[in-house]
C-alpha cells in the first residue's frame, strides 16, 4: 500500500511513513537519502583552499571522512572536509599534473595511488611519524588519466593510458603487469596493431572480475581478468562485450568518462556527444563490426542525458545516491548537472565553477558530493538549502548554448595549414619536453629516452596560419 503525506515533498513522506511504521527501520536511510526532494536543496556548502593550480580530482575514502585532492601543482592534499580544513600535503613525486588520486581500501588512509600526465602511477606511504614515502609503481608512454581499485581490496588497482595499455597492478609485488593493449577493431581485422588511447577505466562492484574501458573510439569495451594471465606478456585484445548507441557506430568520437552502478549498469559520457545509461542486455559483442545492421536495430536503445557540453577537457560522469537514483556530470558551461537516473528527468542545475566542472565525487553513503574544475578551490555540495531549489531561469538557454555549441563544433573542417601548424607545434612540444627530461637530475636512467607528444587542443576558433595564431597551448590538462 502506498502512502503519500499531500503537500510535502518526498523526504516528509518517507518520515511520514518511518513514524507509521509503513517502512522497514533498514529501508529509511537510503530512502531519505534518495528523494528527489532532498535532492533539491543540494546547494554549495562551502570550499577548501589549498592548491595552487587546477584540481584535477577528489575522493571520499571509504568511511566518508576524508577527502583526497591532487592538482597541476603535484601536491596530495588531505582534508577533513566536515571541519574545511587541511590535514596535510605531500609532495607526490610525479613531474607533471596528477589527473588521479586514490585512497586504497583498508589501509588506514596511509596508502595512496596517483596517476599523472607525466605517465608514472606511483604510491604515496604515510609512515608513522607523519612522513610520506613515494615511489614509482609503473610507467605508460603518455598520460594516465584513471585508475581504478578492485572493490574491497587494499591491494589490486588496475591504471590505463594514452598508449592503450592496460596495466594491473599489485602492492603486494614491487611490479606492474601489462596486461594487453587496446587495438582498434578494424585494425584486429587486418591483423595489424592501432592502439586506442585510453581515458578511462572503471571495474564492475557487482562482479570485480569485469572491468571496463573507453577511449578514442566509440566503444566502451568489457573484459574479464580471468582471461588475461597476470604472468604474461603476450596476452591479446580481447574484450567480452562492447557498448555503443547505434547512431554512433562509425562516428568521430571518443569516450571520457565510465562509471558502474550497483546492479552493473555502465554510464558512458562522450566527449562533444551525451550521456548513455546501457543495460547488460544491450551489449554487441565481442566484435562488433560482425554484427549485421538488422540485429543491431533488434537492440534496445539506452538512456540519454542531455543538456551539458562535454568538450574542451577529460571529464569523468558518475552516479549518484544509495542505489545509484541519479547520473551527476560537469560541463563546459561551468555548471552541475543532476539527472535522475531513471527517465533522464534533470532535477538539479547550479553553476559549480567559473569556466568548466571537470569532476564530481560522490559521498560513499550520504547525499553529499564534492566537485573541481579548472578553479584552484574543491568545492561541496550538501543538501541545506530551506526548500527545494528549482532550475534557474536561465535553464532552457544555457542547455541550448551548450547543444548549440556542440553542433558548431561538428561543422569545423581542419585546413591543411591548421594540420601543419599542428604538427609544427607537436615537434616543437616534443623536442622541449625530451630537453626539460634530460635536465632533471632526478628521472630515472631508463626513462631519459622516453618522449612524449602533446597533442594541442583547439577552441572553437582556430587560427588557420602559424604566425597569426591564438589559440591557448597552455590550457589546463584536466580529467
Amino acid at each position: 500500500m502506498e502512502y503519500r503525506c499531500k503537500g510535502f515533498g518526498d523526504e516528509f513522506t518517507e518520515v511520514f511513513k518511518r513514524e507509521m511504521g509503513f517502512s522497514r527501520p533498514r529501508c529509511f536511510p537510503r530512502r531519505i537519502s534518495a528523494s528527489e526532494g532532498l535532492v533539491k536543496r543540494i546547494t554549495l556548502h562551502g570550499k577548501l583552499n589549498g592548491h595552487k593550480e587546477c584540481v584535477n580530482t577528489v575522493e571520499f575514502n571509504s568511511t566518508g571522512d576524508v577527502l583526497v585532492s591532487g592538482s597541476d601543482d603535484r601536491q596530495v592534499i588531505f582534508w577533513d572536509w566536515a571541519a574545511k580544513s587541511k590535514t596535510f600535503s605531500y609532495p607526490s613525486g610525479h613531474l607533471d599534473n596528477i589527473f588521479q588520486a586514490r585512497i586504497m581500501p583498508f589501509t588506514d588512509d596511509r596508502k595512496i595511488v596517483t596517476s599523472s600526465c607525466d605517465g608514472q602511477v606511483r604510491l604515496g606511504l604515510v609512515l608513522e611519524n607523519g612522513q610520506v614515502d613515494t615511489r614509482r609503481l609503473g610507467k605508460h608512454q603518455g598520460r594516465v588519466y584513471k585508475l581504478d581499485i578492485e572493490p574491497g581490496s587494499p591491494h589490486i588497482f588496475y591504471s590505463c593510458g594514452e598508449d592503450g595499455v592496460v596495466q594491473h597492478f599489485d602492492l603486494r609485488s614491487n611490479s606492474a603487469t601489462k596486461l594487453f593493449h587496446c587495438s582498434s577493431f578494424t585494425e584486429l581485422n587486418r591483423q595489424s596493431r592501432n592502439n586506442i588511447s585510453l581515458n578511462a577505466i572503471v571495474i564492475d562492484p557487482r562482479n570485480p572480475n569485469y572491468f571496463a574501458v573507453g577511449g578514442s573510439d566509440e566503444y566502451a569495451r568489457v573484459y574479464d581478468i580471468r582471461k588475461h594471465q597476470c604472468d604474461s606478456s603476450n596476452n591479446l585484445d580481447g574484450p567480452v562485450n562492447t557498448f555503443c548507441p547505434h547512431h554512433l557506430v562509425g562516428a568521430d568520437v571518443h569516450i571520457t568518462g565510465l562509471a558502474y552502478s550497483n546492479t552493473s549498469e555502465l554510464l558512458v559520457s562522450y566527449n562533444d556527444e551525451l550521456i548513455y545509461l546501457f543495460q547488460k542486455n544491450m551489449g554487441m559483442g565481442p566484435t562488433p563490426l560482425s554484427v549485421p545492421p538488422e540485429e543491431l536495430q533488434k537492440l534496445e536503445k539506452p538512456q540519454v542525458y542531455l543538456g551539458h557540453r562535454n568538450s574542451q577537457t577529460v571529464k569523468s560522469v558518475s552516479f549518484f545516491g544509495p542505489t545509484d537514483d541519479y547520473v551527476l556530470s560537469g560541463s563546459d558551461c561551468g555548471h552541475i548537472f543532476v539527472w535522475k537516473k531513471k527517465g533522464a528527468k534533470l532535477v538539479r542545475l547550479t553553476a559549480g565553477d567559473q569556466q568548466i566542472v571537470n569532476h564530481l565525487e560522490p559521498h560513499p553513503y550520504m547525499p553529499i558530493f564534492a566537485s573541481c574544475g579548472i578553479e584552484n578551490s574543491i568545492k561541496l555540495w550538501i543538501p541545506m538549502a530551506d526548500g527545494s531549489l528549482p532550475l534557474p531561469d536561465d535553464a532552457e538557454k544555457i542547455m541550448e548554448s551548450n547543444r548549440q555549441g556542440r553542433e558548431d563544433h561538428s561543422l569545423i573542417t581542419l585546413t591543411p595549414d591548421v594540420i601543419m601548424h599542428v604538427l609544427r607545434l607537436q615537434r616543437r612540444q616534443n623536442a622541449a619536453y625530451i630537453e626539460r627530461r634530460f635536465d632533471r637530475a632526478d628521472i630515472e636512467n631508463d626513462e631519459e629516452d622516453e618522449g612524449e607528444a602533446y597533442l594541442l587542443g583547439f577552441s572553437d576558433g582556430e587560427a588557420s596560419s602559424e604566425e597569426g595564431f591564438t589559440g591557448n597551448t597552455t590550457e589546463c590538462n584536466i580529467s
